[in-house]
């Protein structure tokens, strides 16, 4: 009996074997391969946080490097908010401002060795030093604003590391667009790796808005480099966790049915060694969550994009039916990144999709299940006009309960006046002025849903040209 039992989980541990495997080989099937690096070519990578460039680039650094490429690095932040890992690093526990100061010191110095090893100088490192955990809040709120972002941890309102670009520049929009546009426009990249529009952490959205705008407000003094978002926070991805140089790391299966075209290098046995040395320098990081950050030690990286939604202005006719745009389908919200329990996450498969008609912008959210007088929704509308220069745009965020509603603009409660919502048994409809959004060209949008408290779901920034 005993070795009855035996073979049954061993012949069950073959098919999951075998359907990993099968289910491996169908999401590989679904990617390309990201074009081989030239000799003279520029590489530019932005990364939300000191690791962020090794985790998302170690391969591509090495490549462009062994191509003959130039690359340079540009750091959002000096990564001085993470309360987990300066306790775990430091064995010890304090509130002092002074003490995160030192631990964004730390990680700065960390990315000069784990750069060193791959073959970088500190002179191909910017390190901007603005807020981490903050420059999302300032990208929606603080644009020409009296008070600068406050961090919560280092009580500071400006960049406070002497070495770095930024210093003393204010944590506002307006200084982290300069800095963003200052590097693209002093070194034009021909190729820009930046973190992902679906990551669930706020500076890696941030990054990722912060290059799209300096891009676009440089587009007719530079030549236009090719983006290549790399992902890092996605709740319960990769899996398995810990140290898999012999595995393939695949997209997230909720990624993999939306608008995304995925690219990867491989990367060779000695490219894995010299990418897990590099994770290794960040020890500050890896005593608390080497087992999360070295499962992107693996085979190969990845890249994706969403492509982009053109929306026509309609006008309204009894006769014709709106035509709806840019489906992207909703996914779990959690930032907890640490968690391996793919059931813990909501999956209800709703999406949103997007129309102009008689110069309103229309989005709606659909939903398998019922909506519920709890269901509540939060949008963010970033757009950017020719005409106007983006600091002076609306930052509008839009917040209903079921059918009622509120705008905020940078931060601030303002009328509602020209905007409506619509409920049915699964579907809600907003619309919103153009005017309300400063007429833009193109929108930078995304939307949290939220049952009760908790966020449910939610779907990437995407970007929504109108025509």
């Amino acid at each position: 009996m005993k070795r009855l039992i035996i073979l049954i989980f061993i012949f069950l541990a073959i098919l999951s074997s075998v359907s990993i495997i099968a289910d491996t080989i169908s999401l590989k099937a679904q990617i390309t391969m990201l074009e081989p690096f030239k000799k003279g070519e520029r590489v530019l990578i932005f990364a939300p946080h000191p690791d962020d460039e090794t985790i998302g680039c170690g391969g591509i650094i090495q490549q462009a490097l062994k191509a003959g490429a130039e690359i340079k690095i540009v750091y959002l932040t000096n990564g001085d908010h993470n309360q987990l890992a300066f306790i775990v690093y430091e064995k010890r526990l304090t509130v002092r401002k002074g003490e995160f100061l030192h631990m964004g010191e730390v990680r700065r110095k960390e990315a000069i060795a784990a750069m060193k090893l791959l073959g970088l100088k500190e002179s191909n490192l910017v390190f901007l030093g603005y807020p981490d955990f903050g420059t999302l809040a300032i990208f929606n709120k603080y644009w020409q604003s009296k008070k600068p972002f406050k961090s919560l941890l280092t009580r500071v309102t400006s960049v406070p590391y002497k070495n770095n670009y930024s210093y003393g520049s204010a944590y506002t929009g307006e200084s982290i667009l300069k800095d963003f546009k200052e590097n693209i426009q002093a070194y034009r990249p021909d190729k820009i790796f930046v973190s992902h529009p679906a990551d669930t952490n706020g500076d890696h959205r941030a990054c990722y808005l912060f290059c799209e705008i300096a891009l676009r407000e440089l587009k007719n003094t530079i030549p236009a480099p090719k983006v290549y978002p790399y992902l890092v926070h996605r709740a319960a991805w990769p899996l398995p966790r810990h140290y898999h140089p012999e595995l393939d790391l695949v997209p997230p299966e909720n990624l993999l049915s939306q608008d995304l075209a995925w690219q990867e290098i491989r990367l060779t046995p000695k490219e894995i060694e010299n990418k897990h040395k590099a994770m290794l320098c960040y020890k500050s990081q890896t005593e608390s969550s080497a087992f999360y950050l070295l499962a992107f030690v693996r085979k190969n990286e990845l890249f994706s994009e969403y492509s982009g939604v053109t929306l026509e202005k309609q006008m309204t006719l009894k006769e014709k039916a709106v035509s709806f745009l840019g489906f992207s389908k909703m996914y779990s919200d959690s930032e907890n990144v640490l968690s391996d329990r793919l059931d813990d996450l909501v999956d209800d498969q709703g999406q949103v999709s997007y129309a102009v008609v008689d110069n309103h912008l229309l989005v709606r959210v659909e939903k398998e299940e019922n909506i519920s007088r709890r269901f509540r929704i939060a949008l963010f509308l970033f757009g950017f006009s020719e005409k106007k220069p983006f600091n002076e745009m609306p930052k509008i965020r839009i917040l209903t309960q079921y059918n009622t509603v509120k705008v905020i603009n940078k931060g601030k409660l303002v009328p509602s006046t020209g905007v409506g919502v619509e409920v049915n048994k699964h579907a809600l409809i907003l619309r919103l002025p153009l005017e309300l959004l400063g007429n833009p060209d193109f929108i930078l949008t995304s939307l949290r849903a939220y049952g009760g408290k908790v966020p449910v779901d939610a779907t990437a920034f995407r970007k929504i040209e109108i025509k």
